[in-house]
């Protein structure tokens, strides 16, 4: 609903996509990066994702990092240049018209389908 317009863009961010368990000298995971609950992320965790979230937020669409390099390394961090000052969107990368921007088609299976496949499972799973 958003695609054309010249005031505001939707854009995917895959920082975190293809992101490996950071891991210590020893090969174990890197318990620094989480929370006592092991499952959060603590400060330098979060820090870790801002600075890979701000740096793909200036990549070009199409060239994006999709995983967190763990080094806690501050010159990691991208700034803005004269050449492109502002975050990067669809449009000013590029890809006005591009494959990239999902044209809207028809679904391939018809609702109906989905309706009574759903409903032959559950028969056949009963009995």
């Amino acid at each position: 609903q958003y695609r054309g317009r010249e005031d505001f863009a939707v854009v995917m961010q895959p920082f975190f996509r293809n992101t490996m368990l950071p891991l210590d000298s020893d090969g174990k995971p890197d318990l620094s990066f989480f929370a006592a609950d092991c499952f959060h992320f603590s400060a330098r965790g979060y820090a870790e994702m801002a600075m890979a979230l701000w740096n793909n937020m200036l990549e070009p669409v199409g060239e994006k990092q999709t995983y967190i390099n763990f080094t806690h390394d501050r010159s990691k961090l991208k700034c803005p240049n004269p050449e492109k000052p502002f975050l990067s969107t669809p449009r000013n990368s590029g890809f006005r018209n591009s494959a990239l921007i999902l044209e809207k088609n028809e679904p391939s299976v018809p609702y109906w389908a989905v309706i009574v496949a759903a409903v032959a499972g559950v028969l056949v799973g009963s009995l």
